[in-house]
């Protein structure tokens, strides 16, 4: 009897992560990119980065994911910390919306949810209706799962040994808390844990102080999850939205315990049912957080900051950091770890960048081969995005998915296109003015360094429009593809006059002058090549005349 009422418990556990599990993957396929597009926007204040935190994750009912979405953004200086750790407090509070749904008895709803998700799943032509059949039958099966746990723990309830073992597991409020850290740590979430606390609370089989002190170890728990899967080993700034989050949880954990008695008491008085006391204590708890910390956040970012600095240099760049394969079974966010690997590839491409007229000004060989090594580390983290992505586009992805998929392949292919320009082109020009002991005139050098500085600030902004999708610096990186071809121009006539005067310098390094600048404005074309995509979807690129021809 009580290996088939443990049997039955297991399944309804097991029952309920895969629910969960379903709700997950069909709203992050669904909505997805759409969510990560939401996020994205521009935060100009910690409450409503908090409500874009509470709102996605509300949606999504996983914390990690949005902790990685928001970790892109933030390794990209789209969002600052202090507004990413606003919106995990949001996220944590999101989290526990669907435990408030799930404490009230609407088991009845499973079989509707379940019919209604596999007719949709079944029988829906489009993808997305397909992916909201997926999140139906999982609501179903969470209803079903937290239905048959109950119903399995009520004649457990009559036996005196299950409950006075269940009890003396958890008569010390510390045990409890490291027992549901590490079992929300396991599940991956901590909604499962706390549904598994409310079925155990209803059926008396763990006393009120217990089972609160198993909601605070649950929310310790999810805190750990976006730590481990948040990588960054290779860069502890990497690692900073993850333990400040972690943190917060401490400092709440840390100042609830000592008074979970009171609290149990307090609250069996304003709440009869017990899984209801869990669902409020477990929102209360998020929520009180929230009010608590979001007022201190940039003393909190600041200290993250200063104890994780950015790493000065990395083992081998050309190793991805943030290629997950474990993100590959949901697209959104294993796009996201896409992004944040075009991000480090970019670092890398800015950085050959930026050096490259050090080394026509210096005439350093051992910099110059510094320079064509990174060109290797670049070609092989280009590789890796391609194949990690071709992963990505064999799941289901929507319309909006695909299209991101594309700009991510297509702005790495930019990118290694620099780097071969740069290693290819410049470098050659580099050895042959170090071989050759040529010398740039002195208002020739500051017409390359100006020039070389242009570009180099519009790569910043490029990896700017490709995080963010911003139309105004889109637009803005347009104007500058115009305006640098004026630049390229009377760079080059003030050369020629240079000539026409017989400077010698400028007759020794002209071929080498004209070769630089014309290699920088291909660069430059490529960088630019990030803001088309974005403009086209708002409808603002003209119609090519190819795209006339056709139409006619």
């Amino acid at each position: 009897m009580a290996t088939l009422v443990l049997l039955d418990a297991l399944g309804g556990i097991a029952l309920l992560l895969w629910g969960l599990h379903m709700v997950q993957s069909g709203i992050l396929r669904a909505y997805g990119a759409d969510l990560r597009a939401f996020l994205g926007r521009a935060l100009s204040g910690r409450l409503r980065a908090f409500a874009f935190g509470l709102g996605v994750t509300a949606i999504l009912q996983s914390s990690t994911a949005t902790a990685l979405m928001t970790a892109s953004f933030t390794a990209g200086g789209v969002v600052a910390l202090p507004a990413a750790l606003a919106i995990m407090l949001g996220a944590n509070v999101g989290t526990t919306l669907i435990v408030q749904l799930l404490s009230v008895d609407i088991s009845a709803l499973a079989p509707v949810l379940l019919l209604a998700g596999v007719i949709a799943f079944r029988q829906g032509k489009r993808t997305r209706v397909r992916d909201l059949g997926r999140v139906a039958v999982g609501l179903g099966l969470m209803l079903l799962a937290l239905h048959t746990l109950l119903a399995t723990l009520a004649p457990a309830e009559n036996a005196p040994v299950a409950r006075e073992l269940l009890r003396a597991i958890t008569a010390d409020p510390l045990l409890n808390l490291l027992l549901g850290a590490i079992f929300a740590w396991l599940a991956h979430s901590s909604v499962a844990v706390i549904v598994l606390v409310m079925s155990l609370a209803y059926s008396n089989f763990v006393a009120p102080e217990a089972a609160l002190a198993l909601v605070l170890g649950a929310n310790l728990g999810s805190a750990i999850n976006p730590l481990v899967e948040a990588g960054g080993a290779g860069n502890p700034a990497a690692r900073r939205l993850p333990i400040g989050n972690l943190i917060n949880r401490l400092v709440g954990c840390a100042v609830l315990l000592p008074a979970l008695g009171p609290l149990s008491e307090l609250l069996g008085r304003v709440e009869v049912n017990p899984a209801r006391q869990v669902a409020d204590f477990h929102t209360g708890f998020n929520l009180a957080l929230a009010l608590l910390f979001l007022a201190p956040l940039d003393r909190l970012a600041a200290l993250l900051t200063r104890l994780l600095p950015e790493a000065k240099s990395a083992a081998d760049p050309s190793v991805p950091l943030h290629l997950d394969p474990a993100a590959l079974a949901s697209p959104p966010v294993a796009l996201t770890c896409a992004e944040r690997e075009v991000l480090h590839m970019g670092d890398i491409v800015e950085a050959m960048l930026r050096q490259t007229m050090t080394a026509f000004a210096t005439d350093d060989r051992k910099l110059v081969a510094e320079i064509e090594r990174m060109d290797n580390a670049v070609d092989r983290l280009h590789e890796a995005i391609k194949l990690y992505v071709t992963q990505i586009t064999r799941e289901s992805l929507d319309e909006a998915g695909s299209r991101r998929a594309m700009e991510v392949i297509a702005f790495s292919i930019n990118l290694e296109h620099i780097g071969d320009i740069i290693d290819k082109n410049l470098m050659e020009l580099a050895d042959k003015k170090i071989k050759h002991r040529y010398k740039f005139s002195p208002e020739g050098a500051r017409e390359l360094e100006a020039f070389h500085r242009e570009v180099l600030d519009n790569l910043k902004l490029a990896l700017g429009v490709f995080m963010s999708g911003d139309v105004e610096i889109a637009r803005r990186l347009l104007q500058e593809k115009a305006r640098m071809r004026e630049a390229e121009w009377s760079a080059a006539e003030s050369h020629f006059a240079r000539l026409r005067e017989g400077r010698p310098e400028s007759i020794e390094t002209s071929s080498l002058h004209l070769d630089i600048l014309r290699d920088l404005k291909r660069i430059h074309s490529h960088i630019c090549s990030v803001a088309y995509p974005v403009l086209q979807a708002r409808g603002e690129l003209e119609p090519t005349r190819l795209r006339m021809i056709r139409n006619e």
